[in-house]
């Protein structure tokens, strides 16, 4: 049987389940040349359903579950994979993917590179010091960092005193084709009675958790269409998402009379669709890396009101394809909100700004060439 020459790349994640990162990485292992690489995902701790969405049948998923067998079982694991495939690359990424940088190199595998997608959960502005201790730690084991955005560049310079000429910048891409503007808003997809024709939608997507926030943008709706007036009681919230915090989140919109006008759908798979129900997308973040829900947003043709953190700053320029506010001030997204909903014409402008922006700027074909272009500096010195 004819060897395959075909270099492999073997992805380590935390898991593989509804997420930006994860979402980016299906996006890299489709379209990338099936031609030209091989791939196989390491998951720290599981994977979903999720995993159905990568639609080449030769790319391998692994779990290895950190939490039930322990840090040295899980490096005795990843060594053991490295062993077996022989990667050309080992492409980590965020902080549980530094476990896997010492097996690889254990193991033989040439090459490691390094992504930070997002900042921790329990370290929103990078300012603790055993992550960037950590992460100094582990670097002489990687050959190139990756970063999503501006903001996490910087700290892997300037925290963790990483060589500017070692890290690569490379935002996320958004797939222009399937998400792009609806001909007319539809509302097939919202529940029946829940918003008449001349409804203004206000949608959100991600993962019901702390630092998205949606607790703020509860409150601001809430107050927003406390007002009585005749904009304000067309208004209507969707949050697309799963997460621990739903059940909080349902009862904190049901005490604040809002829960007629808010709608939970929960995790979707058709998000394309839903996005083209909505006229207005925010993200109200605490931190963010480059957000995957803002570009495909910026993609679907709406105006965005995110929160002025991290990523986020790089994709919304104010007053151009949308609005920014300081992470947890309802006040300012209240305003916010009253501004557009009675400014359509401001809705209509941002939006097809954000869409240009979209294409122009953050597609999927520029993403891919950005990471082609490092992985074939590292394929070739193999």
């Amino acid at each position: 049987m004819k060897q395959d020459t075909r270099p492999l790349i073997l992805h380590v994640i935390h898991h593989l389940h509804t997420g930006g990162l994860e979402n980016g990485l299906v996006n890299l292992i489709n379209h990338l040349p099936e031609s030209r690489y091989r791939h196989a995902v390491a998951c720290v701790e599981d994977f979903s359903d999720f995993r159905l969405r990568v639609t080449r049948p030769d790319t391998p998923v692994i779990a290895l579950h950190r939490s039930r067998i322990g840090v040295w079982r899980l490096r005795q694991g990843l060594f053991r994979l490295c062993r077996q495939f022989r990667p050309t690359i080992v492409h980590s990424r965020n902080q549980s993917g530094l476990d896997a940088l010492l097996p690889a190199r254990l193991a033989g595998v040439p090459h490691c590179i390094h992504g930070e997608h997002g900042w921790d959960v329990d370290d929103l502005n990078g300012e603790r010091v055993k992550p960037a201790l950590l992460r100094r730690i582990h670097s002489p084991l990687v050959d190139r960092y990756i970063t999503v955005s501006r903001d996490l560049r910087n700290y892997l310079v300037q925290r963790v005193h990483i060589s500017s000429r070692r890290v690569t910048q490379i935002i996320n891409g958004v797939d222009t084709v399937r998400f792009c503007p609806p001909s007319t808003r539809s509302q097939q997809l919202l529940p029946e009675g829940f918003a008449g024709p001349d409804a203004m939608v206000i949608g959100t997507v991600g993962r019901l958790q702390a630092v998205k926030d949606q607790e703020t943008l509860l409150r601001a709706f809430a107050r927003l269409v406390s007002g009585g007036g005749e904009v304000e009681s067309r208004a209507r919230l969707v949050i697309v998402g799963e997460g621990p915090l739903r059940d909080t989140l349902i009862r904190l919109a049901d005490s604040l009379g809002i829960s007629a006008r808010t709608w939970f759908p929960g995790n979707i798979s058709n998000v394309a669709e839903i996005l083209h129900t909505f006229d207005l997308f925010v993200l109200p973040s605490l931190a963010e890396g480059i957000s995957n829900t803002l570009l495909e947003a910026m993609a679907s043709g709406l105006p965005l009101i995110a929160t002025a953190t991290g990523g986020n700053l790089e994709l919304v320029t104010e007053g151009v394809n949308g609005r920014l506010f300081m992470p947890g001030d309802i006040d300012a997204l209240t305003r916010l909100l009253s501004q557009y909903l009675g400014e359509p014409s401001m809705l209509r402008t941002h939006g097809g700004n954000a869409r240009e922006m979209a294409v122009r700027r953050f597609s999927l074909p520029v993403m891919l060439a950005s990471y082609q272009a490092v992985y074939e500096e590292f394929c070739d010195r193999r």
